[in-house]
């Protein structure tokens, strides 16, 4: 039966028991806007180190599912789970544009999505994981895929009550957003007949965009290519939108003094070992806390995917969050392990 309890503005929801963990749903608020999240604890009393974990762009959820792509086995959730049995609690969470909530949020979010927003979303998520009583507020690290490997940075690089022990950036961007979006845009018109003359217009509606003028995109331009191109001018995306533009994990990177742990996926269609992983190599050099790993079998979520980069190009989108699929092995011991020397460090 489902249970309710409230203590000290924080909600659980249902319980649930695990064979080596419990996991509860919990609910808090920001700027006056209910988040939901699950909260999972390793079997016995701790208290336990810990993991917040901060999922990519657009309506990625919790569990790293989007309603754009097939499936619902999310690496969040799988990530979660493996975290618990190597005894380490977690919270996942919705950011308040995504989730089964988000159509109720979005309208009162307009204008006020920015990468200050989504900061504040991560301070909330860490106040309630470091207030639970079986979670040890001096381990906790912050965990990001993709754009949320962003809001971890920003987090780690400013000043908060519950500092990170330890960050791991799961596929940050190495060159600025829209950079990464041509790039992605391109691999895209490739796998069609004439693709590759469609560029020029995309990059003309883009430098548009990036003197402060309406992309106006070329109505030539396939829909779905005008459709990415208008999210960006989206109101509901902005400022989000503007500010992601020309961030990248470069920027905040050289700032670390924790431990960091970087992974870029070597089937990863999104960021790119070298397009990426080689400025941030860069930005990060003698610098002894930051550790990169790319393994070759990984793709943006960390599935294993062994397939040849001719056949991912093929389906981008197989792969996330099909049934079946699981959590690439290298990149899940490497995080483990990592995850034990930091919080071992700390002990």
């Amino acid at each position: 039966m489902r249970r309710s309890l409230i203590c000290g503005g924080l909600r659980w929801w249902g319980v649930v028991e695990w064979r080596m963990a419990t996991a509860a749903e919990v609910s808090w608020e920001s700027d006056g806007i209910a988040m939901y999240g699950s909260l999972v604890r390793p079997e016995g009393d701790g208290p336990f180190p810990a993991v917040v974990m901060v999922a990519g762009s657009g309506p990625t959820d919790r569990n790293w599912c989007s309603p754009l792509l097939p499936g619902s086995n999310g690496s969040g959730r799988l990530f979660a789970e493996a975290f618990a049995e190597a005894g380490i609690a977690s919270l996942r969470y919705d950011k308040r544009a995504s989730g089964p909530h988000a159509m109720e949020n979005v309208p009162k979010l307009i204008g006020r999505l920015s990468m200050g927003s989504h900061l504040d979303e991560l301070v909330a998520a860490v106040g309630v994981l470091a207030a639970d009583e079986g979670v040890d507020a001096s381990r906790i690290v912050g965990l990001g895929n993709s754009e949320g490997t962003l809001h971890v940075l920003h987090y780690a690089t400013s000043v908060q009550d519950v500092p990170f022990a330890g960050i791991v950036l799961a596929a940050p961007p190495g060159r600025p957003v829209g950079e990464l979006l041509l790039a992605q845009l391109a691999l895209q018109a490739s796998q069609i007949p004439g693709g590759d003359e469609l560029m020029p217009a995309v990059r003309e509606a883009t430098e548009r965009y990036e003197a402060g003028l309406p992309m106006d995109p070329d109505p030539r331009l396939p829909e779905s290519v005008r459709m990415v191109l208008a999210s960006f001018e989206t109101p509901a995306n902005l400022p989000l939108a503007r500010e992601l533009w020309a961030e990248s994990a470069v920027d905040r990177l050289p700032e670390m003094e924790i431990p960091t742990l970087v992974l870029i996926g070597g089937n990863d269609l999104q960021v790119d070992a070298h397009a990426d992983g080689d400025p941030l190599q860069a930005a990060a050099a003698g610098k002894a806390n930051v550790t990169f790993a790319f393994p070759p079998n990984a793709n943006h979520v960390f599935k294993e995917d062994t397939r040849t980069p001719e056949e991912v190009v093929a389906s981008p989108g197989n792969g996330y969050n099909a049934e079946g699929t699981r959590l690439d092995p290298e990149a899940l011991e490497t995080i483990l392990s990592w995850l034990q020397e930091v919080f071992a460090s700390k002990s």
